[in-house]
């Protein structure tokens, strides 16, 4: 029972270790033309499951026509998912005009 236990704590260490930081970019007309960055977090709760707060690049972009749109898992955020077990799994969003 307790070799199994600890396969099991071993195997979710490793799985938590493992995860890893992720990116999604995608340009609006020509993309960035000034380098004018916003950042907004963007809240989720119960490993993604239930939204909280979440941002809204065109609103971010304040009526420009050409931007970029990174939205990104950066570091803290991954810490702050891993410290509360995925109950609170953050993301950042940046817009560049």
């Amino acid at each position: 029972m307790k070799k199994t236990l600890n396969v099991i704590m071993l195997l979710v260490a490793i799985s938590m270790l493992m995860s890893s930081c992720y990116t999604q970019k995608y340009m609006v007309g020509e993309g960035s033309q000034t380098g004018v960055e916003t950042k907004e977090k963007n809240n989720y709760f119960l490993f993604g499951l239930v939204d909280g707060k979440i941002s809204d690049p065109t609103n971010m972009a304040d009526g420009v026509e050409n931007y970029s749109v990174t939205t990104e898992m950066t570091f803290v955020d991954g810490l702050l998912s891993a410290l509360t077990w995925g109950i609170y799994s953050p993301t950042t969003t940046k817009v560049e005009k």
